[in-house]
């Protein structure tokens, strides 16, 4: 379905952003990772992804807080690949404090990454998406971009930031061929997620079992976390010709989350 389409995935060599990576290779996109880690293990990643699909990959170590290098990040994708078809915003990190105690620091930090870079990625790309009259953007929000969790202020307002931008970029794009919709996932089992249940289960004495089933408990009501082969198969629809008129959306993933 998109064989000869290049999608450059944010924040791709683990976790949500590869399970997106890998759904859309399935489809036949070419790929440009992005993301940090050990040089070997991308490398490897790359050459078993490319050899699995069939699809061309590359990778781009840009450092998405840096709009210099978000800019010639896609200037090259541009230059040496022809165009960026596809476009997720994935990377993002978190921090979690109260507010009169949350660090000046970690705020800028959260928002450069979680919502700034979103702004960059998309400005960027977006001419060159209707140059070709062909674009999809799907950026990864969160539940928390539609409510709200204690202690957790700059990702709330970062993932609400990202849902507000992806209404303006489909207004702004409701006549041409370009959608641009958000993906709101409640938990995922990410390895980021996995240290949180370690954690809880260390400091209440109690197994990991019990620590997921009671992370999960607090907000998912289907105590099941979401997959991110779930949130690729679901971009991967947002990809498609059936999906030409889903513009805006924030398409909730949450085992019930924000049903409550």
């Amino acid at each position: 379905m998109l064989k000869g389409r290049l999608a450059l995935v944010t924040g791709s060599t683990s976790g949500i952003g590869l399970g997106i990576a890998r759904a859309l290779a399935q489809q036949g996109a070419n790929l440009v990772l992005n993301g940090f880690g050990d040089a070997d293990q991308i490398e490897a990643l790359r050459r078993s992804l490319q050899a699995e699909f069939g699809v061309e990959v590359g990778h781009d170590g840009a450092d998405l807080t840096r709009v210099d290098q978000i800019e010639a990040m896609v200037a090259r994708a541009q230059g040496e690949r022809g165009g960026i078809d596809i476009l997720v915003n994935n990377a993002g990190i978190q921090f979690v404090s109260p507010i009169e105690s949350f660090p000046v620091e970690r705020w800028d930090a959260v928002i450069a990454l979680n919502l700034s870079a979103v702004f960059h990625t998309v400005r960027c790309a977006l001419p060159g998406m209707k140059a070709r009259g062909w674009g999809r953007i799907i950026n990864i929000a969160s539940a928390h971009g539609l409510v709200a969790s204690a202690e957790k202020v700059a990702y709330v307002a970062a993932k609400h930031g990202v849902v507000g931008i992806t209404k303006v970029v489909a207004l702004e794009t409701a006549r041409t061929a370009i959608t641009c919709n958000a993906i709101c996932p409640g938990w995922v089992l990410t390895p980021l997620v996995q240290k949180q249940i370690e954690a809880r289960a260390a400091s209440g004495g109690i197994s990991e079992a019990d620590a997921r089933t009671g992370l999960l408990s607090e907000k998912q009501p289907s105590l099941e976390f979401v997959t991110p082969e779930q949130i690729g198969d679901l971009s991967v629809f947002l990809c498609s010709e059936s999906a030409q008129q889903v513009r805006g959306a924030s398409w909730s993933i949450d085992g019930g989350w924000t049903a409550q």
